[in-house]
């Protein structure tokens, strides 16, 4: 009976026990939370340190300084043809290379990894804002030295919960997000403008299958009424009525048409190569589609290209320049916030035995709790010097800024003086190739006639030939100047739909 009134004292006094702890667990608990409440509410309303950013814009002029010739215009541009400025060269063939180009190309996909990429950074930063909990067990078993001590076994069992909060009073992981975020825009610009240059790629490398194309056909003819005249020369020469130089002066000038076959042949395979790269597909996937010859794209008969300020709002590059300053500027208040204290919060629960059988009990229990504060007091000026090294990075991403606007600038500007002068050269070939043609065939008549030498009919067709293929290279560059323009107006990023591209957040 003695015994058990001794375990009824013994759990009745465990029982007091455990109520005055809990009590003075739950006092104490409430305290803590109570203050850090007030900390929170109190500190972290604080503005966070170093410099707020300020949108920048470009500085543009209010017009361009090229005369808009040619069909251009400055009107306004118009989003839905400057998205899928490619429609109005009218090509079927362009549009669904184009289109393969989006789904498959390997730039762009690597674009798209490094969004994700940063996205996943600026969930990391974001990250820093809230608490940590971690939890840990461990089970041992050890056995002290005989030699040392008394040579006994004994075990260890714990188990708890760890958890901390940095309290950010001063900004730094405020500004450390505000970074993420804007490089992950820098990134997404980085990715527009890499479409930018991929569809103007795709674009060019067709035009120049296409002029490859035409200029075969040129030269292909060419040498066609050419080993006609050396054929007639000959014979004639067989039956003795000419001398062997004018069958001759034919021989070479035919020969001479005929080695430029190789070189525009082999110019038209590496374009063809270029595109099914372009494309994401092996070199020769392509050979068959477009071994069809088709003209070059006509030009539209008018071409919108704006005011300079909106040129440059829209073009991804100088938006990716934007964005880099806005993060620079971030992080000189990351690297300012070193500067003052950092206020934790930590506390740890769990339970710690030496038995396995009573792991579980109530007088297993531990647990601490409290703020705790830190502060570099000395480092030997590394932090005043690191806010200098961003506060210079910053001042040079200004630059860089304002580097990518003259460039944008510089680029619209010739390529606007490129299309518009090249149109007027063509206008002057078309011509002169009509009066070279016209020139061959009266060259030839007269020669047959006998009223004139046969020099006449080689320089004529000398010429045809020339002016020809100068005619072909002048109708691709006209096209090939209108695709670079809608590159420089940075055309096309919107033309891709959204849920195939990452999403701003």
């Amino acid at each position: 009976m003695l015994r058990n009134k001794v375990k009824v004292m013994n759990a009745q006094k465990d029982k007091r026990m455990k109520n005055m702890f809990g009590s003075l667990t739950r006092i104490s608990l409430s305290a803590i939370l109570s203050l850090a409440a007030f900390i929170v509410l109190a500190l972290t309303g604080c503005a966070a340190v170093g410099p707020d950013y300020t949108l920048v814009g470009p500085d543009a002029p209010d017009e361009w300084h090229a005369q808009l010739q040619g069909g251009l215009t400055a009107g306004s541009l118009e989003p839905g043809t400057l998205a899928h400025w490619w429609s109005t060269l009218n090509d079927a063939e362009l549009d669904s290379l184009i289109a393969r180009a989006v789904k498959g190309n390997l730039d762009l996909k690597n674009a798209r990894a490094r969004v994700r990429e940063a996205r996943a950074l600026r969930g990391i930063s974001k990250a820093n804002l809230f608490p940590t909990l971690d939890a840990a067990a461990l089970a041992s078993k050890q056995r002290s030295s005989e030699n040392s001590g008394t040579g006994n076994e004994s075990k260890l069992y714990t188990a708890d919960f760890d958890a901390g909060w940095e309290l950010d009073v001063f900004g730094g992981v405020r500004r450390s997000v505000e970074a993420a975020q804007a490089s992950l825009e820098a990134t997404q610009e980085d990715l527009y403008d890499v479409l930018v240059s991929l569809l103007a790629e795709v674009a060019l490398n067709y035009v120049e299958v296409r002029t490859f194309q035409a200029r075969l056909a040129v030269t292909e003819a060419n040498v066609k009424t050419q080993q006609e005249t050396y054929d007639l020369n000959r014979s004639r020469y067989q039956a003795g009525i000419i001398d062997e130089l004018p069958v001759q002066e034919s021989l070479r000038i035919l020969e001479s048409s005929r080695s430029q076959i190789p070189a525009l042949k082999t110019g038209l395979e590496a374009a063809k190569n270029r595109l099914a790269v372009l494309l994401g597909e092996q070199p020769g996937k392509l050979h068959r589609e477009l071994a069809v010859r088709q003209l070059i794209p006509e030009l539209p008969k008018k071409v919108v290209i704006g005011i300079p300020a909106e040129t440059l709002r829209h073009r991804p590059d100088i938006r990716r320049a934007e964005r880099n300053l806005a993060a620079q500027t971030a992080r000189i208040g990351v690297a300012t916030a070193d500067l003052y204290p950092k206020f934790r919060l930590f506390g740890t629960i769990g339970l710690e035995s030496l038995s396995s059988g009573d792991f579980f009990e109530w007088a297993s229990r531990t647990w601490s709790i409290g703020p705790g504060v830190s502060w570099n007091i000395f480092q030997g000026g590394a932090i005043r010097q690191n806010i200098e090294v961003q506060t210079a990075r910053q001042e040079q991403a200004l630059i860089q800024y304002e580097a990518a606007v003259l460039r944008a600038q510089e680029e619209v500007e010739n390529v606007l003086v490129a299309y518009v002068k090249e149109q007027i050269r063509r206008k002057s070939l078309a011509k002169a190739a009509t009066a070279a043609q016209r020139a061959a065939l009266v060259a030839q008549d007269q020669y047959q006639a006998g009223l004139v030498d046969f020099n006449n009919v080689l320089d004529a067709q000398r010429a045809l030939l020339i002016l020809q293929n100068e005619l072909n290279q002048s109708n691709g560059a006209v096209t090939t100047n209108l695709v670079r323009l809608y590159k420089a107006l940075g055309g096309g990023w919107t033309s891709v739909e959204p849920a195939s591209m990452p999403r701003k957040k």
